[in-house]
């Protein structure tokens, strides 16, 4: 279980992220065309997985936005946004934003990805989304990198994670 706080206050994760050197766990997520993405769709890429609660706050959408313009010089890489918002919800925002460079992926359906992750929320006023967290997939699908954000309000340490990479 991570013990993160909210605005200063704790609440905790159902677990704790998958540790490097784990394969990486499969996923079944809803993309804003509705279609569905597994982590098999992106074979042979590195994969940066961006997790927020919602692109409706404040934090969130600027992770999206600060990783959309770094996304565009990755070399062999995606970047993948996933939060448990309407597929709507997320072609709303990329749209409004001009967001091109990222996949917005969406665990809305089942939460599973937030289970089978450990990150999903289980108390406060955020409970059963999903935790602020950064995790890399290499091209062999093993994990090398992950952060879990302490402070659900704070942004991820894009320059670690890019240097991940």
């Amino acid at each position: 279980m991570a013990n993160i706080t909210l605005g200063g206050n704790p609440i905790t994760t159902i677990g704790s992220l998958p540790k490097t050197g784990e394969k990486a766990p499969d996923f079944n997520l809803t993309a804003v065309d509705l279609s569905h993405k597994n982590l098999g769709d992106y074979a042979g890429k590195n994969i940066l997985l961006n997790i927020f609660p919602s692109i409706d706050t404040g934090t969130c959408a600027t992770s999206v936005r600060e990783f959309n313009k770094k996304a565009g010089s990755l070399e062999n890489t995606v970047v993948i946004c996933v939060s448990r918002d309407l597929p709507f919800a997320q072609a709303r925002f990329c749209g409004a934003e001009g967001i091109e460079n990222v996949a917005m992926l969406s665990d809305f359906a089942t939460g599973s990805f937030g289970k089978e992750y450990q990150l999903e929320i289980t108390n406060g006023p955020l409970a059963n989304l999903h935790s602020r967290a950064i995790v890399i997939i290499n091209t062999e699908g093993t994990l090398v990198y992950t952060e879990q954000v302490s402070e659900i309000a704070a942004e991820p340490n894009y320059d670690a994670a890019l240097k991940a990479l």
